[in-house]
């Protein structure tokens, strides 16, 4: 089951039940089975908490992905997402803040699937898996 929650913000998102199962069908293409992931937005300075704690990184970011799958075959795990990235990013890169959602969205299901982005290839491999992905979304 896919959980949407607020933390610090109040955002209206859109297309619920149609990204709920996009993302489903992600991960079924990825040969997994769902199990339980919780998507939680909020803001920068709630994310840079999380980061700070969990993982000693001081700086801003647009998710952080937490893998509780204890099955190899089922994706369960926590994301968080900032709003205020996602808004940023989308300026940054001349697309709509709901197709920037979407890329972060499954950037954080990729990540539940064992891809890294890391290196240059293992980014260009994420990307390719987003672009992907974002175009069946759009079917």
């Amino acid at each position: 089951m896919i959980n949407f929650h607020l933390e610090d913000i109040d955002i209206k998102i859109q297309q619920k039940v149609k990204l709920k199962s996009w993302l489903k069908s992600v991960i079924e293409s990825e040969g997994f089975k769902l199990g339980d992931i919780n998507y939680v937005f909020c803001s920068d300075d709630y994310l840079l908490k999380v980061n700070i704690e969990y993982l000693d990184h001081d700086y801003l970011t647009d998710i952080i992905t937490f893998d509780n799958s204890e099955e190899e075959e089922l994706i369960e795990g926590d994301i968080f997402i900032s709003i205020d990235r996602v808004k940023d990013n989308a300026k940054t890169f001349e697309v709509s803040f709901e197709y920037e959602l979407k890329r972060v969205l499954v950037h954080g299901v990729l990540h539940l699937c064992g891809y890294l982005d890391k290196t240059d290839e293992e980014e260009k491999l994420m990307r390719s898996k987003e672009n992907n992905y974002l175009q069946l979304f759009a079917q």
